[in-house]
């Protein structure tokens, strides 16, 4: 936990979900979904996360590492869940993973992970601190903090360059 979130109060970041029905015009010839809409749904379940989390403004300030694992095809249905995972001083960094199910099968699958950081702002669009500190409530949040740690530190290290 970083020292400026010390006094601000603590939360068990939720974990939202969003879905939605893919439709043909989000579909290549291959009819399975194009990867910018995934990331589109994934970035706005990023914000919702982050919005519920610290009810502040923040805007999204960089995609990192993401896995298409597993293709998701016309008509299935696609779920995102995304929770924040790591809090520093004005920097959130969010895992979204995302699901796809053919309705009529019901063979749930994994088929997307990524992590978005997102920085708090103020209205001229300066970072400012986030008002909440994480509160890790299990081994998993502890593993996943980890993980947006190393996300973070990699973040600070490509913008010294």
């Amino acid at each position: 936990m970083e020292e400026d979130q010390q006094n601000y109060p603590g939360l068990v970041a939720p974990e939202i979900r969003m879905a939605d029905l893919v439709l043909p015009n989000q579909t290549n010839y291959y009819r399975t979904m194009f990867g910018g809409d995934a990331m589109a749904m994934m970035d706005k379940a990023a914000a919702i996360a982050t919005l519920l989390f610290c009810r502040q403004p923040i805007v999204t300030a960089s995609t990192e590492h993401i896995d298409f694992r597993q293709p998701v095809h016309e008509g299935d249905i696609i779920e995102a869940l995304a929770r924040v995972i790591y809090v520093s001083r004005s920097m959130l960094v969010v895992r979204v993973h995302i699901y796809g199910e053919n309705p009529m099968q019901s063979n749930r699958r994994l088929c997307t992970t990524g992590h978005f950081s997102l920085v708090a702002v103020t209205p001229e669009g300066k970072a400012m601190p986030v008002k909440t500190k994480l509160l890790l409530e299990d081994e998993q949040a502890r593993e996943e903090w980890e993980v947006g740690r190393k996300i973070h530190e990699v973040i600070q290290a490509r913008r010294k360059r």
